[in-house]
């Protein structure tokens, strides 16, 4: 595939302008901290989305093996997935990507006739959007259940403070044997 090759040499271009988009989406302040500070200490965020996004785009290029993609995916997406963000906008930053291509290659694209090249490309990363989606349904179902849990265990412990609900002795009820043949003859 010519396009792949074309899209190796031009992969730190690419991701620059991907990672660029997928900053864009945070507020201002946070989108310029996020692209400034260097330190992976002080910006976990931006180090994951950084390296995240180099993995990936290494692998649309490749094999698309689901446990690497995941591996991460899955990081960006959990950060994604606790923001304010709506599902749209948490997972559609991979779609970015395409943006960062078309604009780095429109007149690669256009000079080698690579249009259909890149529409195979581009259903690998509506695959990649796919999962992405699965993987933040996935930590908001976990975040959901979360709240409920400590809603319960709160509403538990106010109710018991209150003297509302109290636990209960684990003691073992008693079973007496019943004799059939006594009853049956006793209600005749």
């Amino acid at each position: 595939m010519r396009l792949n090759s074309i899209l190796a040499q031009q992969k730190a271009a690419i991701i620059k302008k991907w990672f660029t988009l997928v900053i864009e989406t945070y507020p201002a302040g946070t989108g310029k901290f996020l692209k400034s500070q260097k330190d992976p200490f002080a910006n976990p965020v931006g180090r994951t989305l950084s390296q995240g996004l180099e993995a990936l785009f290494d692998e649309l290029l490749g094999d698309m093996d689901y446990k690497t993609i995941t591996t991460f995916l899955d990081p960006i997406i959990r950060i994604r997935a606790v923001q304010s963000f709506s599902p749209a906008r948490a997972v559609g930053f991979i779609f970015f990507l395409k943006n960062a291509i078309r604009e780095n290659l429109h007149n690669k694209i256009t000079q080698e006739q690579l249009a259909d090249e890149l529409l195979v490309f581009e259903t690998r990363i509506d695959k990649l959007s796919l999962i992405a989606f699965n993987l933040y349904m996935q930590c908001r179902e976990k975040i959901f259940e979360l709240k409920a849990n400590e809603m319960r265990n709160s509403t538990f412990k106010a109710f018991e403070r209150a003297g509302l609900v109290s636990e209960t002795p684990e003691v073992e009820p008693v079973l007496e044997p019943i004799n059939i043949t006594k009853e049956a003859s006793n209600s005749i």
